[in-house]
């Protein structure tokens, strides 16, 4: 079998392929590009033109695949991302690269491309991203807003649960998938006083959020604007917002909604919108769960 390194079509896709990302992503580490459509959808299309332009279509894409392994390590290992930015970025990125490397292949049969190895073909389209990604960062919107709700219902008073989830001394739940897999894990929150004006701190696996309370009704309300926050590897995502609402349904049970407003910088918003809210999803589930079982050692199973 011929060997890896000795076909021209791999070395040159590794390459291609591996320069053409790194370069994406320094662009996108200083702030030179968007968290949007140029990097996340025009990148990897452009990439995937260059390998299909190749004439050896075999070993071109073993050399992407191989690139992206060793690309996507070097960020896992560099702390650059975490785990699960990553794991929610490769569908979008691979289904990119087979796009332009299908539509490269359909030109070629078409007799479209007269000469596969010349280098305009294969640079050509990486110069396209490079004019395209600074005119989306100069025409770049405000950051999507969203609120994330969660309800819960809990066999005891609105008194009760409100008692539990002001302040949380830890959080020891199993954790869901995403929280296994790199998603920062809640430990504890603290709140200084019962107070509007007073400060809540939550603590995570990555970091901190720090909130102040502006509405406080025992029982009724607890509203918060979050004034900073500090969670490893996450400069796309902001948090505004996080309240408690408490709605006693009848004499033993309680009905807790969580929403968290956060803003987000990623697009396209079709793609990235519906992960963002499973995150968070997970998180407030992560809460709940910990909650029931803080319920109970405090009062009891609940009885009906």
């Amino acid at each position: 079998m011929k060997s890896l390194f000795a076909d021209k079509s791999f070395r040159t896709a590794a390459i291609i392929s591996f320069v053409f990302l790194s370069l994406g992503f320094l662009l996108l580490h200083y702030g030179l590009v968007a968290y949007g459509w140029a990097f996340f959808i025009l990148l990897p299309i452009v990439t995937g033109v260059a390998i299909g332009a190749l004439p050896n279509r075999k070993w071109a894409h073993i050399g992407l695949i191989t690139s992206l392994a060793i690309f996507f390590l070097l960020l896992l290992v560099g702390q650059l991302e975490g785990m699960i930015c990553v794991l929610m970025a490769l569908p979008l990125v691979v289904s990119c690269l087979f796009v332009g490397s299908v539509a490269t292949h359909l030109l070629r049969r078409r007799q479209q491309l007269l000469d596969q190895n010349s280098l305009p073909v294969i640079v050509l389209p990486f110069l396209l991203f490079l004019l395209s990604a600074p005119a989306e960062k100069a025409l770049e919107s405000r950051p999507a807003i969203v609120a994330v709700r969660t309800d819960i219902l809990l066999p005891y008073s609105a008194a009760q649960v409100y008692e539990q989830i002001k302040s949380v001394d830890t959080l020891d739940a199993p954790k869901p998938f995403l929280l296994q897999i790199g998603l920062p894990i809640p430990q504890k929150c603290v709140l200084e006083r019962e107070a509007v004006g007073a400060r809540r701190i939550c603590y995570f696996s990555g970091g901190q959020i720090v909130e102040r309370v502006t509405e406080l009704r025992p029982g009724e309300i607890l509203r918060m604007d979050v004034v900073k926050y500090q969670l490893t590897g996450r400069k796309w995502l902001g948090f505004k917002e996080a309240i408690y609402l408490f709605e006693q349904v009848d004499a033993h049970q309680t009905r807790l909604s969580r929403i968290t407003t956060y803003t987000s910088e990623l697009n396209p918003r079709a793609y990235w919108q519906p992960l963002e809210q499973l995150g968070i999803s997970q998180e407030h589930q992560y809460v709940f769960d910990n909650l029931r079982q803080d319920l109970e050692r405090a009062y009891g199973q609940a009885k009906f």
